[in-house]
């Protein structure tokens, strides 16, 4: 009976393979800064297939309905051609996540990765394998391992936002790239001597022992937190607090801790908005500890805070 319906219904079928990926994602390459005599459509071609290679590639091993698929921005911005087909630039990424009964989207990804580098030629096929991250050329195959790590960080952070440890698995796949990084002269921002905010040090803020409540951080302020806000804004306000104070307890322990940093990146006004309305006890204790962990922002914060 199987069989005659996968022959009856073979459009259905696709469609339900269709349905399973989980993300939707945007790809945008700045070329601007880089030498006029380059063919621009080499980049117009690469920009379609990575929306291709993020959007249609099975991640992992849940299906995700058209609504449920996770929304987000990759741009590299090009900014040197070293090499014939060889460049480097920045990649920024940037996720927002939808708030339980409401229009709103929270940022839970706003990140900018200083240490892009790769090889393209148009129209050459983008090669990824988890068991072999090099593939056959590692100065092209570092494109597609630095865009999975960050798929993986994104799923990640959107299943610990849903479930605590929740994205424990994803996590450890990104690790699995960075373990296994396709390694070059030519290429960074995959070791812990490259710098001390990369790749690697992400990852090890994840998944290092220490650093567990990180995974309390971000489950306590979406779930807990901006997700309740439509029932109970006081109790919610009081939960987005709580993860707030579980950040800065982490950061004190540990200063200058990448993930901490991480975390805050594009918050500000929305912590604001959230704090706005505060009893002046909860107000106070926010703008103390924001002022703190976002010293970027803490004059925005006194000010709209006081």
């Amino acid at each position: 009976m199987r069989k005659i319906i996968l022959i009856l219904l073979p459009v259905m079928f696709f469609a339900q393979l269709v349905l399973a990926q989980e993300i939707n994602s945007r790809v945008r390459i700045q070329d601007n800064q880089l030498p006029t005599t380059i063919d621009r459509k080499t980049f117009r071609t690469l920009e379609a297939a990575l929306t291709s290679f993020i959007n249609k590639r099975k991640w992992g091993n849940d299906d995700f309905q058209p609504n449920e698929k996770i929304n987000c921005q990759f741009l590299i911005n090009l900014t040197k051609m070293p090499d014939l087909n060889f460049f480097e630039g920045t990649l920024t990424v940037q996720v927002a996540r939808p708030v339980y009964q409401s229009s709103y989207v929270s940022p839970i990804i706003n990140f900018q990765d200083a240490a892009v580098q790769f090889k393209y030629i148009e129209s050459q096929p983008l090669e990824f394998n988890e068991n072999r991250i090099s593939g056959s050329d590692p100065l092209a195959s570092n494109l597609t391992a630095v865009v999975a790590y960050y798929v993986y960080l994104i799923l990640g952070f959107d299943y610990d936002s849903f479930s605590q440890r929740g994205g424990d698995v994803y996590f450890q796949k990104a690790l699995n790239i960075v373990s296994n990084f396709p390694e070059s002269g030519k290429l960074t921002g995959w070791k812990l001597i490259d710098s001390d905010r990369n790749r690697y040090w992400l990852t090890d803020n994840l998944l290092n022992n220490r650093y567990n409540i990180i995974h309390d951080v971000y489950y306590t302020y979406y779930r807990k937190g901006m997700d309740k806000m439509y029932e109970d804004e006081t109790t919610a306000r009081s939960e987005i607090l709580n993860a707030l104070v579980y950040l800065d307890n982490l950061s004190r322990d540990n200063p200058n801790l990448m993930i901490v940093q991480f975390f805050m990146l594009g918050k500000a006004d929305e912590l604001i908005g959230v704090f706005k309305k505060a009893t002046p006890q909860d107000k106070s204790r926010a703008l103390e500890i924001l002022s703190r962990l976002d010293i970027t922002n803490s004059n925005k914060y006194k000010q709209e805070l006081k």
